[in-house]
């Protein structure tokens, strides 16, 4: 199956399940939204109210912000208390940086002649040494270790995009996750080695999706099967008859 870019997500996906790879980017059958809803909800407006809030300088901004975008998303009220407590870390946070002059990025970027990678930044802010802070902003509880984001595949995009785009060394990129619910910022700093493996596993990883044909996109059973938007079309789950019936509705488009 011939790709020419590849995105995290992609990647990602391809790694967990080729079954939802192909029904997700070959296919494109309709998602089930509703598996883990409010999460997801819950992360995208936070995430627009730190971008449109950037600038903001007093809660009661960022607030009224809130209030603005709220009816664009959709969550249980139980996550309402959460929101000015996002909004006062995203504050201090914001205090603490040496500036405040680039926001979201959007990137696509070559690693081989015939194979791009592309993704969004949350946030890169540029310190007065010349270096570059990318931030990655995280509304969980469950914080990620250095060691963890030493293995992140998306950071290190998020790092060889910064650096390919705003001619900056690779040791003059600090990548963390800010988790504004508990004010906590994770950092580390990644080695060219680092990059280059990044790299190859990208470029090792578009030629196995390449060399792949449709019928051999095959369901991988995993720990994430319950949550996963497509599980009502996986055969691992539902019987034949279903699964065709299913991926049939799938595919109609919304009655106009």
């Amino acid at each position: 199956m011939f790709i020419n870019t590849i995105s995290e997500s992609k990647y990602q996906t391809f790694k967990q399940c080729k079954l939802k790879y192909r029904y997700r980017y070959i296919d494109r059958l309709k998602e089930d939204t509703s598996t883990n809803a409010d999460a997801l909800h819950f992360g995208s407006y936070i995430h627009k109210i730190f971008e449109d809030g950037v600038k903001a300088t007093t809660v009661e901004e960022l607030m009224s912000l809130s209030e603005e975008l709220k009816s664009n998303y959709s969550f249980n009220s139980s996550y309402n208390p959460k929101i000015e407590v996002c909004a006062k870390n995203f504050l201090r946070f914001n205090a603490s940086l040496e500036t405040n002059d680039i926001t979201e990025l959007r990137y696509s970027i070559d690693v081989k002649e015939d194979i791009s990678v592309n993704g969004i930044i949350d946030r890169v802010v540029r310190g007065k040494q010349g270096g570059l802070l990318i931030v990655d902003y995280k509304t969980s509880k469950r914080e990620k270790t250095k060691f963890d984001l030493y293995q992140d595949t998306q950071m290190k995009g998020y790092c060889y995009a910064a650096h390919k785009m705003y001619e900056t060394p690779i040791d003059k990129i600090t990548c963390a996750h800010y988790y504004p619910l508990t004010d906590t910022l994770v950092t580390i700093k990644y080695t060219n080695a680092q990059i280059q493996d990044y790299l190859k596993k990208i470029v090792e990883e578009v030629w196995r999706i390449r060399k792949l044909k449709k019928v051999q996109f095959c369901a991988q059973q995993n720990e994430f099967c319950n949550w996963c938007s497509y599980k009502k079309y996986c055969p691992v789950f539902f019987d034949e008859h279903t699964v065709a019936k299913r991926i049939e509705e799938g595919k109609r488009k919304p009655k106009k």
